[in-house]
């Protein structure tokens, strides 16, 4: 089975760091960066705004726990948003794709 983590970063360099790194572990196999997204937020009781790099990571079932928490390690916020889940409905291709990671 497929799946997806969804994560922001504070910029496009952070981003890319993660994701080569997660690429060279085979924890995943494929990113793609959303550039420049405004995110308004609440943190420690505030409201704030910035301007953050989505990333998108495309990996197998079996390869999202070890990629989430890597991730987690990898990235520059104190607690990031890492949001991770199972895709039900992928090409064949895809499957095959992505299931060479496993």
């Amino acid at each position: 089975m497929s799946a997806l983590i969804w994560c922001p970063f504070p910029n496009n360099g952070d981003a890319r760091e993660a994701v080569d790194r997660l690429l060279d572990e085979n924890l995943i196999a494929c990113a793609n960066l959303i550039d420049r997204v405004e995110s308004i937020y609440k943190w420690a009781g505030q409201k704030g705004v910035a301007t953050e790099t989505i990333v998108v990571f495309k990996t197998h079932i079996s390869k999202l726990d070890a990629a989430i928490a890597r991730l987690e390690i990898l990235h520059p916020y104190e607690e990031p948003a890492i949001l991770g889940w199972e895709c039900n409905s992928v090409t064949n291709s895809t499957e095959r794709w992505l299931g060479s990671l496993a």
